[in-house]
């Protein structure tokens, strides 16, 4: 969740010609991440959860990307997309945790 509002807080200081393109896949895939751990978590098979987890990633290195994006652009600055790209490489190193511990509760 901190990743989503350090995300939208981050894409207000991107120009507003932006706000329909890469602002609004930045705060899309930033939103799709705990939106997905939820979901899954919310199904009754363990294969759905796990495949939600796997989506959530996929978000995650989608975020990722659109950040580096931004950077080359010039539209964020580097100590800005830094902070940033800490944050998705804590929560892929939770991912990561929670979908292995998961797996082998099998």
């Amino acid at each position: 969740m901190d990743l989503v509002v350090e995300s939208y807080k981050l894409t207000n200081s991107i120009p507003k010609a932006e706000v329909y393109g890469l602002v609004s896949q930045i705060r899309r895939a930033a939103v799709s991440i705990p939106a997905n751990i939820a979901e899954g978590h919310g199904r009754e098979h363990l294969g759905d959860y796990l495949h939600h987890l796997s989506v959530a990633n996929g978000s995650l290195m989608e975020l990722e990307t659109h950040f580096l994006i931004a950077q080359g652009l010039s539209l964020l600055r580097p100590e800005d997309i830094e902070c940033l790209l800490k944050l998705t490489s804590e929560v892929g190193r939770m991912l990561a945790g929670l979908t292995n511990k998961l797996k082998n509760c099998t």
